[in-house]
């Protein structure tokens, strides 16, 4: 559950000043205990452990909204999400390309609609998401 990231030449930069290689470094408000001049960080596995698309706040929104509902329109998730066209449709386009997120555009009556549907994918990416950010939150909280 601990990654280890090595430290160069005994002393290291944080926060604007120096510090040395002591028994722990402040990190993020938290102490991270040493083994053999390296740091261990929470809840890292692998570095590839967070979905980095997914962490994004108005992205993390787009599919906690639609894990809890079958579909969502633009509208429906703009006014959700308390986002602007741009923004929306820019992190939207993001899961599409990632396949988190299926979109269809059609028409209601002579308006145009766009839905939007979590994929089995993007399910599967969202569980793997949150059962990270759970172990990273039980080990800093057991730390």
């Amino acid at each position: 559950m601990w990654d280890s990231v090595g430290l160069s030449g005994g002393a290291t930069v944080g926060r604007g000043r120096a510090m040395t290689n002591s028994a722990s470094v402040r990190r993020g408000g938290r102490r991270a205990a040493r083994d053999d001049g390296k740091v261990r960080v929470p809840g890292r596995e692998e570095p590839s452990d967070v979905d980095r698309l997914i962490h994004e706040p108005m992205r993390l929104g787009i599919m906690s909204a639609l894990v809890v509902n079958d579909s969502l329109s633009f509208s429906d998730l703009k006014g959700i999400l308390s986002a602007t066209d741009g923004n929306l449709s820019v992190h939207a386009r993001r899961l599409e390309e990632a396949g988190y997120v299926a979109c269809s555009k059609g028409f209601e009556g002579r308006m145009p609609r766009t839905e939007y549907k979590l994929t089995p994918a993007g399910r599967k990416a969202l569980d793997r998401y949150l059962d990270h950010m759970e172990a990273l939150i039980k080990a800093t909280r057991t730390a």
